[in-house]
């Protein structure tokens, strides 16, 4: 596979969490429909949740109630539906395959790797163990800074944690808000076309770069370092 290469490989990758690192949809979508079992509702289908995952609680209730934040009832549900989600979010909840390859080829580069993603710290903290994530070199939540992607503030707080210059970040997403942010903090920026992607097609984006797999993303990296330093990835 051939790819346009950026100036110099990344001193650290930085990743989104839900639908790019983790497949955390069914634990998701379980506790949104468990809200919907209270009402004496169906189900909602699973292929209509998962796509709006990554856009948490306005997503999941939005598909299920089509209900928007400010809409009455809106509120009582997003309350109940945190609850629901805090007590069983690992039940289902893997790393995508090829992640922990992903995640080991660039740690054996020397290069660092973090997360930064919009979930608030009450279901970060304890998800990040049970999914096998806990050797992030950083973990910064929805609510660890005064504002979430697209704001690039949170990618900021990611590359201060650990100590690399924004400039010499990657940041990979599977959302619009994520590209944004990564552009803003002036990142190169990765869209994962294997994650949840959402309502706006990934072409669409304006990413550095779109690939399929983790895999790919693991080759990008390898042949970045392979043409900027003398020790590429393993594989």
């Amino acid at each position: 596979m051939t790819y346009p290469l950026s100036p110099a490989a990344p001193r650290a990758v930085l990743f989104d969490l839900d639908g790019t690192l983790a497949d955390t949809a069914p634990d998701l979508a379980a506790a949104v429909n468990r809200l919907r079992a209270d009402r004496g509702l169906e189900p909602t289908p699973y292929a209509l949740l998962r796509p709006t995952a990554s856009a948490g609680a306005r997503g999941m209730i939005g598909a299920a109630f089509g209900l928007a934040p400010g809409d009455a009832g809106y509120e009582a549900l997003r309350v109940t539906w945190f609850d629901y989600y805090q007590a069983d979010m690992a039940s289902h909840s893997t790393l995508f395959g090829g992640v922990s390859e992903l995640l080991a080829g660039i740690s054996a580069a020397g290069i660092a790797w973090g997360i930064v993603t919009n979930k608030p710290a009450r279901f970060t903290d304890p998800l990040i163990p049970l999914i096998g994530l806990e050797h992030a070199g950083c973990i910064v939540s929805g609510d660890t800074t005064a504002h979430a992607k697209p704001h690039p503030a949170p990618l900021f707080e990611g590359a201060r944690r650990l100590g690399i210059a924004p400039e010499q970040c990657w940041y990979v997403g599977d959302d619009l808000r994520d590209i944004e942010a990564g552009r803003a903090a002036g990142m190169i920026t990765v869209a994962c076309a294997w994650g949840y992607c959402g309502a706006v097609e990934p072409t669409r984006w304006g990413a550095d770069y779109l690939l399929d797999t983790p895999q790919d993303l693991l080759e990008l990296l390898r042949a970045t370092s392979a043409a900027t330093a003398p020790a590429a990835l393993v594989a």
